[in-house]
Formats: structure tokens, sequence, C-alpha cells
């Protein structure tokens, strides 16, 4: 009897491990806003509906922020300092949040708390959206370069994947904000980053009020 509980608690266990991390269906890359449009309606966005943004349309903003684009060279949208393709990004939303995984475009649970009033901090709006993108980074990434450069690096290489975001939101109706304030301490230990990963910005992002 005893056995079989812990055979059964041990499946259970395990069930839910799996049920973690989340498989994001394909990003959808036929939407027809081009660059030009995209850059017309680029916006910072302060005030959100609470409509929730689907995995789809997750999926396809990801992508866009450092998906894979070249399978067979493993390499993404974003420009990256000797391609270490150094930036994390991290979705927090109210179910938790997840390191996005582009090679296996999966969501990795990180924590199951609702992270967002500490991404807001004192600018209590952007708690509202249904969803923060969070941009690190791994500074083992750049193990050949001096620190100072490494960290040089991750913030250019940060500001890049800010800007796909940015421009994807515009592209697929969605607002956001690109911000540098959170409160980082409480991030780092709640998401379980190291010493060597550089918590750098979030862009807040949702359905702008009114839609």
């Amino acid at each position: 009897m005893r056995k079989l509980l812990f055979l059964a608690l041990l499946l259970l266990g395990t069930s839910v491990s799996e049920a973690q991390d989340i498989q994001l269906p394909q990003p959808d890359l036929s939407c027809r806003t081009t660059l030009m449009q995209a850059l017309q309606k680029r916006s910072s966005t302060r005030a959100f509906s609470d409509r929730d943004i689907s995995n789809a349309q997750l999926s396809t903003l990801l992508w866009a922020a450092c998906g894979i684009n070249r399978p067979a060279e493993g390499k993404i949208t974003a420009p990256s300092a000797i391609n270490a393709q150094d930036i994390m990004v991290i979705v927090v939303r109210k179910d938790g949040a997840y390191r996005y995984d582009p090679k296996a475009n999966t969501l990795k649970q990180l924590s199951t708390k609702d992270l967002r009033p500490a991404v807001a901090g004192r600018q209590t709006f952007a708690a509202k959206a249904p969803l923060a993108l969070l941009m690190a980074s791994d500074h083992k990434k750049f193990s050949k370069l001096p620190p100072a450069a490494a960290s040089r690096m991750g913030a250019i290489d940060c500001g890049y994947v800010s800007q796909n975001i940015c421009l994807a939101c515009a592209a697929l109706g969605l607002g956001t904000v690109p911000r540098a304030s959170m409160e980082s301490d409480t991030l780092k230990k709640e998401l379980g980053l190291g010493d060597d990963v550089d918590l750098l910005m979030n862009n807040i992002v949702g359905w702008p009020e009114g839609k």
C-alpha cells in the first residue's frame, strides 16, 4: 500500500513539474504591417485594458524580441555582441513568471507568483497591464570579455531586444512602454537569478485602454 502511495505521489509530482513549462504555438509571421508603418505607430502606452494576451500572440511577440530567425545557424532576430545571445527574456504575468527559450519556443516557469507589482514599483499603472517582459543579460556568456565590457555589451544587446518588442507591439496593435525602473533585488531573488545576471529593463505590454 505504501509503495502504491509513493508511486502515485511520484507520478503526481512529475506531472506537476512538467505542467510548469508551456509549449508556445508557432509564431504567426503573416503580419502585413510594414516596418515603416510600425515605426510611424510606435509610441509609449501607459494606460492598458484588462484584456488578456493569448499564448499565440505572446509567441509572435517573443519571436520578434529574440526568437530564432535562422534555424540552420541558431541565430536570432536581435543583434548580439559576438553572437553571445546573452539576453534572457522573462515573461511576468498573473499566473507566474517564465523564461523564454527561443530554441524550444517554450516558457520555463521560474515562479508561480504574480510579480507584476514588483515590476511596476512606484509606477502602479504598470501592474495593471497583463504582461511584462523583463530583459536580463547573462554575463557568463561574455566570459572572454572584461567585466566592464560585458556590462556594456549586455546593455547594448538589451536595447536591441527592447526595440524589437516596441516595433512588434506597434505592428500587432499592442501597447508597450520600455522601462528601467523595477524592484530589481526582489525580482532577482524571486526569479532565482544569480550574481552573473544583470536585470536591465522591462517592457510593459497590453492592449491600449479602450481596445
